[in-house]
């Protein structure tokens, strides 16, 4: 199946002139479907070479696959788009309307319920901290179902997203306060395109999504603070929601010593986002 990474290492091989596609090493590793725009990669050029990376790449394979900024590591540096990352960010939309929205269904869930945004945030605040997040990942074959998967979050929140993504009978409308509550079926209400930020040192192969599933019931008032807690102090995915879809996921930030609040670092190599 075609793959991003697969497609950017590629491009860089002929771009390079390599005799075989080289080895790219990105900070963050997605599941098929989940985008990033701002995903750090590094990669071995043959020796000598000057060329301007990005612009010969993005001739290649923009506008799906686009390198925002290329550039050598610092001489003598054994900096690792993996390992030297400190910190990722991922971002999670949702999209609560009773009808779809063909603009944003490539990035974002359509949940066709009324959601309390309010009840949701509550929800993730026992996600911050250092805890075993078993209960909210996918366990790699072969593994100890005993062992914890422990991860630090350093910050989780929602937001509304405001703009003129809506339809126009809704834009400009100021909806702080309205009564949302009800059930798909008794009527249109105010579409809202809600936002999770959620960052960690490190994640686990679909936590995030595993995290916004849980964090939805919360909205629909199926879950609670208490029932994150629960999952936490369980260690077992037992009881919880199936993941959310990965077309909702995007890694947008990761960050590096020296460069705090950035995504990236100075002199980082090739960095590929795919819309």
């Amino acid at each position: 199946m075609p793959t991003v990474a697969g497609a950017l290492a590629e491009a860089v091989g002929r771009v390079a002139r390599t005799m075989e596609a080289p080895v790219l090493v990105c900070a963050g590793r997605t599941d098929a479907g989940v985008h990033a725009s701002g995903q750090v990669v590094h990669v071995d050029l043959p020796e000598g070479y000057d060329g301007d990376l990005a612009r010969a790449v993005n001739r290649q394979l923009a506008p799906e696959i686009v390198v925002r900024r290329a550039a050598p590591a610092p001489e003598g540096s054994d900096f690792d788009a993996r390992r030297s990352a400190t910190w990722r960010r991922y971002r999670y939309l949702v999209l609560s309307s009773a009808a779809p929205d063909p603009l944003l269904a490539p990035v974002a869930w359509h949940v066709p319920f009324p959601l309390d945004v309010r009840a949701m945030a509550g929800a993730c605040d026992p996600l911050v901290g250092e805890h075993d997040f078993r209960a909210f990942c996918r366990r790699p074959p072969g593994a100890d179902p005993a062992a914890p998967i422990v991860r630090r979050v350093t910050s989780a929140a929602w937001r509304e997203v405001r703009g003129g993504w809506t339809r126009e009978d809704w834009a400009g409308e100021d909806r702080t306060g309205e009564d949302r509550t009800g059930e798909a079926g008794d009527g249109p209400w105010p579409p809202r395109l809600l936002r999770f930020d959620v960052a960690a040192t490190s994640f686990c192969h679909q936590m995030v999504r595993s995290i916004v599933a849980v964090l939805v019931d919360a909205g629909r008032g199926r879950a609670t603070a208490a029932t994150v807690m629960g999952l936490l102090a369980a260690g077992s995915r037992a009881g919880a929601p199936q993941p959310a879809p990965a077309h909702g996921l995007c890694l947008v930030a990761v960050g590096y010593p020296g460069a705090p609040g950035v995504t990236g670092a100075p002199g980082l190599p090739a960095g590929a986002s795919a819309p």
